[in-house]
């Protein structure tokens, strides 16, 4: 039997993100999805309807990571880009080989960008973007794990400044997301 699932949304300039999170950590991160979509999914996934957080032990572990997660939220939404950091994940659900690319994309910096070549030889699997593309695809904790940095192949010449979602967040608190130099580069991971 899996582990149960606890739910939260804070509200964030661009629209409602949902959290989810289990006692090991955070378990899901949606932007713009109904809390029935949110919910149906993750009870596909864990095999149990998610509990909301107001129906949990407020000493349950789960809704310790959703607090720290709501803060670290807030923090991103005002111009932290580093704010999702050190944030508990829990992929054990997840197959070994989304965990491990999933841990290289999450060591991507703001401002930075990888291609799926560039992250399959991060992990020591040269010739393996195509699954490293389909892992990606499959991440159940956007902005957490930054996805939207890892793109198809290298565009040279792409400003390489902060995605969509870090820029609206930036503009949200009031500030202009500042341009970064083109063509940054993950490298040695």
């Amino acid at each position: 039997m899996h582990e149960h699932v606890v739910t939260a949304s804070i509200a964030a300039p661009w629209g409602p993100i949902r959290l989810a999170a289990t006692s090991r950590g955070l378990v899901a991160a949606e932007q713009l999805t109904s809390a029935e979509e949110f919910a149906a999914r993750l009870q596909g996934r864990f095999r149990a309807a998610p509990i909301p957080s107001t129906n949990a032990s407020p000493d349950d572990p789960a809704v310790a990571h959703l607090v720290r997660a709501r803060a670290a939220f807030e923090a991103f939404a005002g111009g932290d880009l580093t704010a999702l950091d050190g944030l508990p994940i829990d992929l054990e659900d997840r197959p070994a080989w989304d965990r491990l690319v999933l841990a290289a994309v999450r060591g991507i910096p703001p401002g930075a960008t990888a291609s799926y070549g560039e992250v399959a030889r991060m992990i020591g699997k040269p010739g393996a973007a195509r699954a490293v593309g389909s892992a990606v695809g499959r991440n159940p904790l956007g902005l957490v794990i930054p996805c939207h940095r890892v793109m198809r192949r290298r565009v040279v010449g792409w400003p390489a400044g902060r995605t969509g979602a870090e820029a609206r967040a930036a503009r949200a608190g009031g500030r202009s997301p500042a341009r970064q130099p083109v063509n940054h580069r993950v490298t040695g991971r």
